[in-house]
C-alpha cells in the first residue's frame, strides 16, 4: 500500500527535519511522537479514519478541535496538556507551509485554532531554611542517601531542569578547580555551571564511592537506579517527593502544599534574586535564551518588588502621627462599646 501524504510528510518531520535540521532534543520529538500518536488513536477510534487513510486532505480545523475536546472530556486532560498537544500540532503545520506551498490555506486554518486560555498557577519555591531542611532528609549512612544527597543539592544548587540532570554523565562533571557541570538543555544547547564547595565534596564523595564501578567511564549516566541504569524523570520527582514529604511533618510551615522537582530551580533562581545577582547571570545559570523569560522571578517576589520601589525615591506621602484622641484610652473603650 502507497504511504499517504500525510505519513510521508510526518516520518521527515520527526525523523529528519526535527532531529536533524531544527536541531530538537530527544524529549521534544518523543514528546511529539506521543501528541500525534494519541491524534492517530482519535481519528482511528472515534472517526473511524484509519492511519493508512488519514491524508492531510482529511485533516480539517473541526477535526483539530474535536481531538482537543476528546482530550479534556473522554481522557481527562487540562488544558494544559491540552495545549501541548495543539503545540505540537501547530509546529508541524509551520513545517508543512514551508514544504507544500500550495497548501498554506489549509495549513493556516489549522494554525488558527486557538489555545484555550490556562490559570496562572502560583510559584512554588522553598526558602532557604526550606531548602536546608529538605537536604538533611536523606540518610548519609546509606548508598542511596548518598546518591540522593548528593543528587537534590546538585539540582538545587545549578538550577537544572530535571531532565538536565536525568541526561548528566560522568564526562559532564569538572571536578578540577573551577568545578563546573556541564549541562545540554532545550535545543541541545550546552551551559557550563559553576556549583558550590559543598556540593562539589558530596560530588566527588559520590564519584570515589562508585569508582570501582563506572568512575572511568565517562559515557556513564551520573546518577543511576537500583538497576544500574540512568534514574527518569519521574524516579527523580518520586525520590524528591519522599524527602518533601519527610521534610514537611518536620517543618509544616516552610513548605507548600505540593513540590516537584523544578521548585528547586525556581527556589535557586529567587534565592540568588533575593542576594541581589544582576537577572543577566540568573538567565545564563538557568539557560534562559531571554532575559524576558528570567524576569518572571522578579515579578514573583513580593520582596523584591517592595525593596525596588522603597529604593526609587521617597515617598511624598506624610508620615501620619498619632492624634490626641487615639491616645485616650476611655475614649477607645466608648466608642468600641457604642454599637453594641
Amino acid at each position: 500500500m502507497k504511504p499517504t501524504d500525510f505519513a510521508v510528510q510526518l516520518s521527515r518531520y520527526l525523523g529528519t527535519y526535527l532531529p536533524g535540521q531544527s536541531g530538537a532534543s530527544i524529549n521534544t520529538v518523543l514528546s511529539y511522537r506521543d501528541s500525534f500518536s494519541l491524534f492517530l488513536r482519535y481519528c482511528n477510534d472515534i472517526q473511524g479514519i484509519t492511519p493508512q487513510k488519514l491524508t492531510l486532505e482529511l485533516i480539517t480545523h473541526s477535526l483539530v478541535e474535536g481531538f482537543l475536546l476528546w482530550l479534556e472530556k473522554e481522557r481527562g486532560c487540562k488544558a494544559a496538556t491540552r495545549n501541548n498537544r495543539l503545540a505540537a500540532i501547530h509546529a508541524f503545520y509551520r513545517y508543512l507551509q514551508i514544504e507544500l506551498p500550495h497548501m498554506l490555506s489549509r495549513c493556516q486554518e489549522i494554525l488558527a485554532v486557538p489555545y484555550k486560555k490556562t490559570q496562572k498557577e502560583v510559584m512554588a519555591y522553598l526558602t532557604l531554611d526550606g531548602v536546608k531542611e529538605l537536604l538533611s532528609q536523606p540518610d548519609n549512612r546509606t548508598p542511596s542517601g548518598r546518591r540522593d544527597l548528593a543528587m537534590l543539592s546538585l539540582l538545587y544548587d545549578t538550577g537544572a531542569r530535571v531532565q538536565e540532570l536525568a541526561d548528566l554523565r560522568i564526562g559532564d562533571v569538572r571536578l578540577s578547580s573551577p568545578t563546573v557541570i556541564r549541562l545540554t538543555g532545550k535545543g541541545n544547547k550546552s551551559r557550563l555551571v559553576p556549583i558550590m564547595l559543598p556540593t562539589e565534596k558530596l560530588l566527588r564523595q559520590y564519584l570515589d564511592e562508585h569508582d570501582k564501578d563506572y568512575a572511568a567511564h565517562s559515557g556513564y549516566p551520573l546518577f543511576c537506579n537500583r538497576a544500574g541504569k540512568k534514574l527518569t524523570r519521574a524516579g527523580v520527582a518520586y525520590i524528591l517527593d519522599k524527602y518533601f514529604s519527610q521534610a514537611k511533618m518536620k517543618g509544616g510551615s516552610l513548605f507548600p502544599e505540593s513540590f516537584s522537582p523544578h521548585g528547586l530551580r525556581h527556589s535557586k533562581a529567587m534565592h540568588l534574586l533575593q542576594s541581589g545577582v544582576n537577572l543577566v547571570y540568573i538567565r545564563d545559570l538557568l539557560g534562559h535564551s531571554d532575559v524576558s523569560t528570567t524576569e518572571v522571578y522578579a515579578r514573583a517576589d513580593e520582596h523584591f518588588k517592595r525593596k525596588a520601589l522603597e529604593q526609587a525615591y521617597p515617598s511624598p506621602t506624610p508620615i501620619s502621627e498619632t492624634t490626641a484622641w487615639q491616645k485616650d484610652d476611655d475614649l477607645l473603650a466608648w466608642l468600641k462599646n457604642l454599637g453594641r
